[in-house]
Order: C-alpha cells, then sequence, then structure tokens
C-alpha cells in the first residue's frame, strides 16, 4: 500500500509538471523576466504549504535536525534555480539543460549506497530507461560552443548535484519529519531568496507586468507549486531510486506530447526517442512487483 500511495504521488506531480513545462516558458516570451518568474513560483508556494501548516496542526518542527534538513533542501532546491538564470546567460541551454537532467544519477547512487533501496530487475530496467531519455529531451545537435566559454559547465554541474542532493535528502528527511514540515521550510528558503532574484532582474529594460506576464507566471508555476508538495508525498511513501528518475522522465514526456497535441510542434527525432524510452520507462516503474530484488 505504501508503495502505490507513492506511486501515486509521483505520477500526480509528472502530470503537474509535464503541464506546466509546456507553458512555462510563454511568460518569459511574453516579455517577463525568468528572474520574476521566479518570485511569482516563491509566491504561488504560499498556499501549499498553509495547507501543509493546517494538515499538522500548526506544528512546526524548529529542532536542530529539522532546521538543518529545512535549510539543506531548501537551498539546495531554490538556490540550484538562482544559480540556473545565471548559467543559461552564459552557456549553451541545449547542453546546459540535458546535463542537469541527470540529477537522478546523483539520487540513486546516494539512495543505493546510504538508503540501501533495491528494486526489482524490471524497476532497475525503468531506472535505466528514464536516465536514458533524460538528456533527449532537450539536447539539439549541430550547435557550436563559440564564445560560451567553459563557466556554464561548471554550473550545470553544480545544480546536477544540487537537485541531486535535494531529492535525495528529501527521502531521507522523511524519516524523521513529516513531508509537510519539509516542504514548508522549502517555502521559507524559496521565499527568502527572493531579494536575490530581484537583484538579478534588470529593470531598465521593459517588463510585461500584464496578464500575460506575472498573470501566466501565477497559473503556470501554481502547478509547479503543487507539484512540489507531491513530490515530498512521493519521497515519503516511495523510493527515491524510482520517485526521482520516474518524474524527471514523465514529466518532460506529457510536455512534449501537450507541444504536439496542443501547439503543433513536432518533435525532432531525438526527443521522440526521448518519449519512447520515456513511456517505457514510465510503465516498467508502474508495474514493478511490489517484492524487492
Amino acid at each position: 500500500m505504501t508503495r502505490r500511495a507513492g506511486m501515486i504521488y509521483a505520477l500526480i506531480t509528472t502530470a503537474l509538471w509535464g503541464v506546466w513545462g509546456a507553458f512555462a516558458g510563454l511568460p518569459a516570451e511574453h516579455g517577463f523576466p525568468e528572474t520574476l518568474i521566479y518570485v511569482v513560483w516563491a509566491l504561488t508556494m504560499i498556499p501549499p504549504a498553509l495547507y501543509a501548516l493546517r494538515r499538522i496542526g500548526g506544528k512546526l518542527p524548529t529542532d536542530s535536525r529539522a532546521l538543518f534538513l529545512g535549510a539543506l533542501i531548501g537551498l539546495t532546491g531554490a538556490g540550484g534555480q538562482m544559480l540556473l538564470f545565471h548559467a543559461v546567460h552564459t552557456g549553451p541551454t541545449y547542453l546546459i539543460f540535458p546535463l542537469i537532467a541527470l540529477s537522478p544519477v546523483v539520487t540513486i547512487a546516494l539512495s543505493l549506497s546510504f538508503l540501501h533501496e533495491r528494486v526489482s530487475r524490471l524497476g532497475a530496467v525503468g531506472i535505466l530507461l528514464a536516465l536514458l531519455s533524460l538528456p533527449l529531451f532537450d539536447y539539439e545537435p549541430g550547435q557550436g560552443l563559440a564564445g560560451h566559454g567553459v563557466a556554464w559547465f561548471f554550473y550545470a554541474l553544480v545544480i546536477l548535484v544540487a537537485w541531486g542532493v535535494q531529492a535525495f535528502f528529501m527521502k531521507l528527511a522523511n524519516r524523521t519529519m513529516n513531508a509537510e514540515s519539509i516542504f514548508i521550510y522549502m517555502t521559507i528558503w524559496g521565499l527568502l531568496l527572493i531579494p536575490a532574484a530581484l537583484a538579478m532582474t534588470d529593470f531598465t529594460q521593459p517588463i510585461n507586468y500584464g496578464l500575460s506576464g506575472p498573470g501566466l507566471a501565477a497559473i503556470t508555476q501554481i502547478l509547479n507549486a503543487i507539484g512540489a508538495l507531491t513530490i515530498v508525498y512521493a519521497f515519503r511513501y516511495g523510493k527515491a531510486i524510482v520517485v526521482s528518475p520516474l518524474t524527471n522522465a514523465g514529466a518532460p514526456l506529457i510536455t512534449a506530447l501537450l507541444a504536439l497535441a496542443l501547439l503543433g510542434v513536432v518533435p525532432q527525432p531525438l526527443k521522440i526517442a526521448g518519449i519512447v524510452l520515456a513511456f517505457l520507462a514510465a510503465a516498467c516503474l508502474a508495474i514493478e512487483p511490489e517484492e524487492n530484488a
């Protein structure tokens, strides 16, 4: 039953993030800076956080372990997002995002080593297929690196490790904290980094403050925020080595399918391969037997 609950929350997260991914770039295309989109995202975390706080009766743990884990999870998540804003301005996005997409490798390595998680052979095949699919969704061959330097590669590696570590500690923290408290601390640290996002914003450039800017950002980012809550539940009830690759591969799968169905965007051959691999991975992980290999 626990594994089933973890799978349900993981699939909910996958669906929410998949829909979010299909429309997340629209506010920026309409002249609303990505740094301000971060501000909107942090603010949209508040309603789910208030729901989580109500579920635990307003009692947020404040012992040293909870504070440490909350800060670690919050900073690796929100801090990685902040560093991503800088990375995309210094390097090629078509290489940065495929590299960052491999963050589940870090989660899986840590979970196998320290949490001693195991899966069946079918689950292992699903994890492998998911990892193989991840870089294919964003990689675009045939583009040069002229003028980009090497700093972007360092930033991408830091973000990769940060998000992989965050997922691992989400699972670890769920052993001693409730999922709601973990999410509340994620929200707090996300909000604390708003001044940094504002400082990174170029207010001398025209900014769209209309409904197609912050209004559209709020609509899309609330999906991201709710998905952030459900993934904490997914890590509570499911295995990190399953939840991390499933959500990271499944969400781009849904995004690609929505782009094809609603926006008429025909995926490139590599993305089609990623779609096929992600679908097979999701199928393997969804029907993985309860028993461990």
